[in-house]
C-alpha cells in the first residue's frame, strides 16, 4: 500500500498519545511487577481473542440447542461478526503501528492484527459486557465481574504495549457503537430459530434447557 500523508494536527495528537502511553507504562511499572504480571496480561489477551470467541460461540450454539437460547446465541454471533469485520476494516485503513517495545508473540494473528488502531480486544470486551448488561441482561451479580474484566483487559493492552491509550479508547467507543447497531438489528426468537435451522440444513432439536 502507498504511504499516506498524515495531517499535521493528527500527527501531533498521535505523538502526544505515544508520549502519554509511554509515561503511563513507566509509572505503572514502578508499582507493578511487570515480568510477573505479563503471564496474567497474556491470559487476559486470550480471554478476548476474536477467533477464539468465534470458534467457541459456534461450538456453544452447536452443543447447547435450546429455544430459550436461540435469541441470545444468534444475536450475539451477529454482534461478534460485526466487531471482527469493523476492527479489520478500520485497522486496514488506519494502519497505525503498534507501540515500540511490543513483543510480537500474540496468539493467532492475521494480517491486519499487526496494526494498532483500534484495539480489537477493547472493542470486543466492551461489546460483550454491554451485550450481557443491556441487550440480554444477566443477573446483577454478574455485572461487577464483567466490568472488572473490561477494565483489567483494557489496561493490560497498554501495559503489554500492544496498544497506545488512544487505541484502547477507540476500541471502547467502537464497542459501544457495535452494541447500539446490534440493538437496532436485534432479531426475534422466531427469526433466530429459522436462521439456525437454515444454517444446520435440518430442523432444530430443542434439548429442553
Amino acid at each position: 500500500m502507498p504511504k499516506r500523508t498524515v495531517p499535521g494536527p493528527l500527527q501531533k495528537l498521535l505523538k502526544f498519545d505515544e508520549k502519554i502511553t509511554e509515561k503511563f507504562c513507566l509509572f505503572a511499572n514502578k508499582f507493578l511487577p511487570f515480568r510477573e504480571l505479563r503471564i496474567h496480561h497474556k491470559t487476559l489477551e486470550i480471554t478476548c481473542h476474536g477467533l477464539a470467541w468465534l470458534a467457541g460461540w459456534l461450538a456453544f450454539i452447536y452443543l447447547l440447542s435450546s429455544s430459550k437460547l436461540y435469541e441470545m446465541q444468534v444475536n450475539f454471533l451477529i454482534g461478534l461478526v460485526i466487531d471482527i469485520i469493523l476492527v479489520a476494516v478500520i485497522k486496514a485503513y488506519t494502519r497505525r503501528r503498534r507501540p515500540a517495545g511490543n513483543v510480537p508473540d500474540m496468539f493467532m494473528t492475521v494480517g491486519v492484527d499487526n496494526y494498532s488502531f483500534p484495539s480489537g480486544h477493547a472493542s470486543r470486551v466492551t461489546f460483550i459486557a454491554l451485550f450481557f448488561i443491556t441487550l440480554y441482561p444477566l443477573p446483577i451479580f454478574c455485572v461487577p465481574p464483567l466490568l472488572a474484566w473490561v477494565t483489567s483487559l483494557c489496561v493490560s493492552r497498554i501495559l503489554l504495549k500492544r496498544h497506545h491509550i488512544l487505541d484502547v479508547f477507540g476500541g471502547i467507543i467502537l464497542g459501544v457503537f457495535e452494541t447500539f447497531i446490534l440493538s437496532l438489528l436485534w432479531l426475534s426468537p422466531e427469526t433466530c430459530a429459522d436462521i439456525l435451522s437454515f444454517l444446520s440444513d435440518t430442523d432444530i432439536v430443542d434439548t429442553g434447557m
